[in-house]
């Protein structure tokens, strides 16, 4: 989530439930493709900035197809331990799967 103040990532730590968004899921698909490193939040990135690195996501995905089951073994198992972890820090943090964040990010 943007930080209305001044258009800038509050960083996937600080975001909605560790970062349970759109803009969570583009740093931590970076972190599985190695764009940026797994230490890097995003916090304090621009509009700008999000823009460049979800072009370099979506240009890693695209071979293939978008899907994690067609991943190469060593990408799928970072995929898996990635996701994992953050669906736990979000559970822990009260995020119930399938819920409609929208509203939340408006409060």
């Amino acid at each position: 989530m943007m930080n209305p103040n001044d258009q800038r990532y509050v960083g996937i730590h600080d975001d909605l439930y560790g970062g349970m968004t759109p803009i969570g899921g583009i740093i931590k698909d970076a972190w599985v493709f190695g764009l940026i490193p797994e230490t890097e939040s995003g916090a304090g990135w621009t509009a700008a900035d999000m823009q460049k690195v979800y072009d370099q996501v979506s240009a890693a995905w695209a071979p293939y197809g978008h899907l994690v089951s067609q991943l190469p073994a060593d990408l799928r198992e970072r995929h898996a331990r990635i996701h994992e972890a953050a669906i736990a820090t979000a559970k822990a943090q009260g995020w119930e799967p399938g819920r409609d964040l929208d509203s939340e990010m408006e409060s």
